[in-house]
C-alpha cells in the first residue's frame, strides 16, 4: 500500500470511490471544490488500484478531516489508520495544534478507528446527518491534540 497526495484531476475517481464507501456520497464537483479550497489537502491510498482517500483542511492552527473513504473490498487492512496518521502529520506540518472531525454516532468501526488514533469525543451535533426518508443521525464531534512541535 502506498500513500500519495491526491491530484485535483482525480475528483471523479475519488467521487466514485466515495460512492462505493457511503450511502450518501459526495459528488465529484464538491470534492473538486474542496480540493481547491484554501488549506485543503488529500491523500490517496493505492494497493494495486485506488483503495481509499482522506480529504483534510488545515487553517489558522486547526485541522479537520472532511471525509475518509475506503473501498469496501479494501477494508480491515490498516488503510484508514495509515491515512489518518499521515493526515495528522501533514496538519502538524501546517502548524495545526488540533484536529477535528464529525462521525456518525452509529458508525462504530469509524469511531473505534478514531479513538485508536487518539481522538476523543468533545461534542454531539444532533440530527447532523440526513439519512433520507425523514431520518437523521447524530454526529459525534471528535478532537485530536496535535501539538505541532512534537
Amino acid at each position: 500500500m502506498t500513500l500519495r497526495p491526491a491530484d485535483a484531476g482525480e475528483a471523479w475517481a475519488l467521487a466514485e470511490l466515495h460512492a462505493r464507501a457511503f450511502d450518501h456520497p459526495w459528488p465529484a464537483q464538491d470534492i473538486a471544490e474542496l480540493l481547491a479550497s484554501p488549506g485543503a489537502f488529500a491523500l490517496v491510498a493505492e494497493d494495486e488500484r485506488l483503495a481509499g482517500f482522506i480529504l483534510c483542511r488545515a487553517i489558522a492552527g486547526e485541522a479537520e478531516i472532511l471525509t475518509l473513504a475506503v473501498d469496501p473490498a479494501a477494508r480491515r487492512r490498516g488503510l484508514a489508520r495509515a491515512m489518518v496518521e499521515a493526515c495528522a502529520g501533514l496538519a502538524r506540518a501546517a502548524q495545526a495544534d488540533v484536529m477535528f472531525l464529525e462521525v456518525s454516532a452509529g458508525n462504530l468501526p469509524a469511531i473505534g478507528l478514531y479513538e485508536g488514533a487518539g481522538f476523543v469525543q468533545v461534542g454531539v451535533r444532533s440530527g447532523y446527518y440526513d439519512l433520507g426518508a425523514g431520518e437523521r443521525a447524530d454526529a459525534l464531534v471528535m478532537r485530536l491534540e496535535l501539538g505541532h512541535g512534537s
